[in-house]
């Protein structure tokens, strides 16, 4: 199986390269999400058997400022991307996100739940699952939520900093989602491809850790691996103000994933051992 990949430094771009290290990966030098049709390009050029797009804008707040970039980067290029696959006839699989829902309520969202974004980055990346889909072809849309690794910019590594140098921190207890390990997405994404190469169907799944929880006992969790002795005291978001609203529920329901692919929830507490251990190495 041979992959394109759009993406290079971005953490499931990361894992990808540990667990697929010839497929081809595409940073912002070769393909510039800003410029939409040279992704397609890359992909018209490609001799690879199915696309991945593991490239995004993420940063959430930054996206209230500078929305129109951020749906070009989320929307434009997806579309683009997801057309020049189906006319090739390639698999193409495509990262979204919980944000993409109203956050409200305390059920697991379903892959068919009606969408409404709370906010720029939702927005964008609705806009590129609306895109992907239009495109035709054999698309697979992972919304995934609350990634984290050892690379990159994430909770688990701001965690870590901030608690080796402080004895309390204040954490959201009000938000609940399951943390997903990027190198978990990264070989959801590598499974999938492979049965898609063989005819399956793609679709709009979910994945997230196992099991659900708040931001605030998921810093617990993270100081109890690090033996860190920092403390963590509960605050609701309303008294974390941020540019972005937040939802308050990301959790979402992943059995269509595992019925359609064998490919079960991870426990994000042996994602977080793994993490820590390699930080820490």
């Amino acid at each position: 199986m041979k992959l394109l990949v759009f993406g290079k430094t971005g953490q499931v771009a990361r894992e990808l390269q540990r667990l697929a290290p010839d497929a081809i990966y595409l940073g912002r030098d070769e393909a510039d999400l800003l410029n939409p049709a040279a992704c397609a390009a890359a992909i018209a050029a490609t001799d690879a058997d199915a696309v991945i797009n593991a490239a995004a804008w993420t940063a959430v707040d930054k996206a209230e400022a500078e929305e129109a970039a951020a749906t070009v980067v989320n929307g434009d290029a997806p579309a683009a991307m997801a057309q020049a696959a189906a006319a090739r006839g390639l698999p193409f699989l495509h990262i979204s996100t919980d944000y993409v829902f109203n956050g409200q309520g305390t059920q697991a969202f379903m892959p068919d739940h009606p969408t409404e974004p709370l906010n720029a980055y939702g927005r964008s990346k609705l806009a590129g699952e609306t895109g992907v889909r239009a495109a035709g072809g054999n698309p697979l849309i992972l919304r995934t939520s609350w990634v984290v690794s050892a690379h990159g910019a994430n909770f688990v590594k701001t965690m870590l900093r901030l608690g080796a140098g402080r004895e309390t921190l204040n954490v959201v207890a009000d938000q609940i989602g399951g943390p997903t390990p990027a190198a978990a997405i990264a070989r959801t994404l590598i499974t999938a491809a492979k049965a898609m190469i063989q005819g399956a169907q793609g679709g709009t799944h979910h994945f997230a850790g196992s099991p659900d929880t708040s931001w605030a006992d998921f810093a617990r969790a993270i100081m109890a691996e690090a033996n860190l002795p920092c403390r963590i005291h509960d605050i609701p978001t309303a008294d974390y103000p941020t540019p972005a609203r937040r939802p308050l529920n990301s959790r979402l329901d992943c059995s269509a994933l595992q019925a359609a692919f064998g490919i079960p929830r991870p426990d994000w507490r042996l994602g977080l051992a793994a993490i820590v251990k390699e930080l820490t190495a």
